[in-house]
């Protein structure tokens, strides 16, 4: 049996995040005081006591879900990953888990990701939508038909939901053909931008500058990585993918189901909420699935 570990991405924070982690271990005061001194703001200040809508704000989510399901991990984690995969921003989480990036140099990376993202999303007016129960074959031809916008399949959640990303018009474009094509429920994404699209590409150049200055190193197990849903441990495929992932589509059903084709038959998520849980029990009902704060719940 192997042992699979997850970390979400962007969407799962709340008020009052990672305050109970804060409250019981040590190793947490210390690292959401060493994240508040590298970013230079009260990171956990906001996350303990700020509003929803403070939390929304890209600069602040990116890490605030980083750091939280690290130190998740950290606290709680009871054995190794022999697999580890991360949904967008969560990549940056399981890569320090596995050991290939250095927990400061992560948090690092993370921040320059999120203001990269949020220039992006100031620069045009762009969203996403997410289209429940559709064949994803038909939403990838019906955006690539949209030739006068930029509207792209961004994730591929589940086997019944796929994420579309673009400018505003392109949204709107693609969603009433897929009405007209007979797609019954799509939902419009409360997001700041088109993340996962060519939308993306400056902020793709200036991580990619970033992640060049960033040493990794080889983790000790297998990352399987949004863009191609393959296993590496290789430090320069890594890199790679990692900036090829801003403007490619998260191939996360794909990575789940590659994953337990190579033996993966428990999943734990580590972070705030129960996102991946849910998306992991849709795409394959026969694995374990737990996220890792019933360990708190448990004791409480």
């Amino acid at each position: 049996m192997s042992l699979a570990y997850v970390f979400p991405g962007q969407g799962s924070q709340y008020s009052g995040m990672g305050k109970e982690l804060y409250d019981r271990f040590e190793t947490a005061k210390k690292l959401f005081a060493q994240a508040d001194e590298i970013l230079d703001f009260s990171l956990s200040n906001i996350m303990f006591n700020g509003s929803d809508e403070e939390l929304k704000a890209t600069h602040v989510t990116q890490p605030a879900i980083f750091l939280h399901s690290y130190i998740a991990y950290r606290c709680l984690a009871d054995q190794k990953p022999d697999m580890v995969a991360g949904h967008s921003l969560g990549e940056y989480t399981a890569l320090v888990a596995c050991g290939a990036l250095q927990f400061e140099d992560a948090l690092r990376l993370v921040a320059c990701r999120a203001d990269a993202m949020q220039e992006c999303c100031l620069q045009q007016e762009s969203t996403m939508a997410a289209v429940m129960k559709f064949d994803a074959q038909k939403i990838e031809e019906i955006c690539a038909s949209v030739t006068d916008e930029i509207v792209v399949a961004a994730n591929y959640n589940s086997p019944q939901q796929v994420v579309i990303s673009g400018s505003i018009a392109g949204i709107e474009k693609a969603t009433e053909q897929l009405k007209a094509a007979g797609a019954r429920l799509i939902i419009p994404l409360n997001v700041g931008g088109a993340f996962h699209s060519p939308l993306m590409e400056s902020a793709r150049q200036k991580l990619a500058s970033a992640i060049a200055k960033t040493e990794f190193g080889v983790p000790f197990c297998p990352l399987y990585q949004n863009v191609n849903a393959l296993p590496t441990t290789d430090p320069d495929i890594i890199r790679e993918n990692l900036v090829a992932q801003l403007t490619s589509p998260v191939l996360w059903t794909q990575s789940i189901v590659k994953m337990v084709e190579n033996g993966a038959s428990a999943f734990v998520e580590c972070g705030p909420g129960n996102t991946l849980q849910g998306l992991i029990k849709r795409i394959d009902s026969t694995v374990q699935t737990r996220t890792i704060s019933e360990k708190i719940e448990s004791n409480n």
